[in-house]
């Protein structure tokens, strides 16, 4: 959406919570959900609930960006309206107090996403996951560097892809490049602090590990810097 279109146009701040809800809600109900049903039915097979969880991921992702983009730049992750508060985005992201109601938004359809997908399945709606990615485990031992380092590059180039693709190709660039760090990357790329808050909160084939969660958020934040850092380097200067 251009900054310049009509005001009547321009979507309230209310249609752009709305739709970062909504869309981080629906991602982490797809990341979830499908997690669930590839378990069921890939007879203990994790390649093939990989496979059924990254197909099922990617479509989403692009479908959700498609339509929710031109609402509020679906984010969908606290870290891209970070970076694009950063940039000066005057079109969704025009000040501080937008940023941090984005990211309220995106961790709350975060939690509900997550929830819907139990209700869905017939689990129980609040849980916690057990499935260790890495940290201090109960004997005081770290384990787990690999994944943190797989977590910086996942969200390093997922922020690189954005901020560098070309006008009207950002979704299926996005949904690509997620669909490929979910098989190149050690911990299958949450690269988002959101997903990370809905996936602690489902002890699924997705899920992750309350103790494991901080680790992975902070090595995200890293690698948000990291590819903020690499795509201004190529940015283009006037002559």
């Amino acid at each position: 959406m251009s900054a310049n279109a009509p005001q009547s146009h321009v979507p309230s701040l209310p249609q752009q919570l709305l739709a970062e809800f909504a869309g981080t809600a629906a991602l982490l109900c797809a990341v979830i959900g499908s997690g669930i049903m590839a378990e069921r039915l890939s007879g203990g097979n994790n390649g093939v609930a990989l496979v059924a969880n990254t197909l099922a991921t990617v479509f989403a992702l692009y479908v959700l960006i498609e339509t929710l983009g031109p609402i509020s730049g679906a984010h969908f992750n606290p870290l891209v309206t970070l970076v694009m508060w950063s940039k000066g985005n005057p079109a969704f992201v025009k000040s501080a107090r937008v940023a941090i109601l984005f990211i309220a938004f995106q961790l709350l359809g975060a939690v509900t996403g997550a929830w819907t997908a139990h209700l869905m399945f017939d689990l129980p709606i609040l849980q916690f996951s057990v499935h260790w990615r890495g940290g201090f485990d109960a004997a005081g031992t770290f384990t787990g560097w690999g994944q943190w380092v797989a977590e910086a590059v996942a969200t390093g180039g997922l922020i690189f892809v954005i901020l560098k693709s070309p006008p009207g190709k950002v979704s299926a660039l996005v949904a690509c490049y997620i669909g490929a760090a979910y098989w190149f990357t050690a911990s299958t790329s949450f690269a988002n602090p959101a997903a990370v808050m809905g996936r602690m909160m489902s002890d699924s084939f997705a899920g992750i590990a309350p103790a494991s969660a901080l680790g992975f958020v902070l090595a995200q934040c890293v690698g948000a810097v990291v590819g903020t850092t690499v795509a201004g380097w190529l940015q283009p200067t006037e002559k």
